[in-house]
């Protein structure tokens, strides 16, 4: 059975990965920052295939008291899924300065902080996936909508290229994962895709490449 470490679970997309690779017939150990009733009620379902751990990704004591008791586990994939969106709708003018940094601390600098610490727990010939945005992409931003998301979302993707560089040696895949405009608390009820619809697309473009 195929073992994944999905952080940031409780909700959402990650709550929609977490049902779709225990659906696969994963083993799955997820993280929830607060309380998840719907995430409890799936692991009193699946009790053989589900763990619930606790993180707020933003905390690094947090980040290495969670890689201490997984210690001596290892998983085939590993991923991150956080993101926030503080400041929607607004210029980077006209937002405070501890939301700049809240926002940036959770979408780019904790993923990638935290996959450093559980780096060593991935097996060889795994995967470790993060949550990126097509909104990250510097090249295709025509319109300057959400531009602290997007900005946030491009720092992932160059942080995530330095990670892959600092880890070139490790047989170990590394991707970076649009998931599409989902109807989520952030997507929107109006978004064009569902949630099971863009799990299951997630899953299988991981799937695909480990062929």
């Amino acid at each position: 059975m195929k073992k994944a470490l999905i952080i940031g679970g409780s909700r959402g997309l990650g709550f929609g990965l977490v049902e779709e690779h225990i659906r696969r017939g994963w083993h799955v150990t997820t993280t929830e920052r607060t309380h998840s009733a719907n995430l409890h009620g799936l692991a009193e379902k699946h009790p053989a295939k589900l763990n619930i751990e606790n993180l707020d990704i933003r905390d690094q004591a947090q980040q290495r008291s969670l890689a201490g008791r997984l210690s001596g586990q290892s998983f085939d994939l590993l991923f991150l899924n956080a993101g926030i969106l503080l400041g929607w709708g607004k210029t980077v003018s006209e937002i405070d300065d501890a939301d700049i940094a809240h926002k940036f601390l959770t979408n780019a600098i904790s993923p990638v902080r935290t996959a450093d610490l559980l780096f060593d727990q991935v097996s060889p010939g795994g995967m470790i996936a993060f949550m990126s945005s097509i909104l990250g992409s510097v090249s295709r931003n025509d319109d300057g909508r959400a531009e602290l998301y997007r900005a946030s979302k491009a720092a992932l993707n160059s942080l995530v290229l330095s990670f892959c560089a600092r880890h070139s040696d490790a047989d170990i895949t590394v991707l970076l994962l649009h998931p599409g405009v989902v109807q989520t608390d952030m997507g929107g009820a109006n978004a064009p895709l569902d949630i099971m619809t863009s799990v299951t697309g997630i899953a299988d473009v991981m799937e695909q490449r480990w062929g």
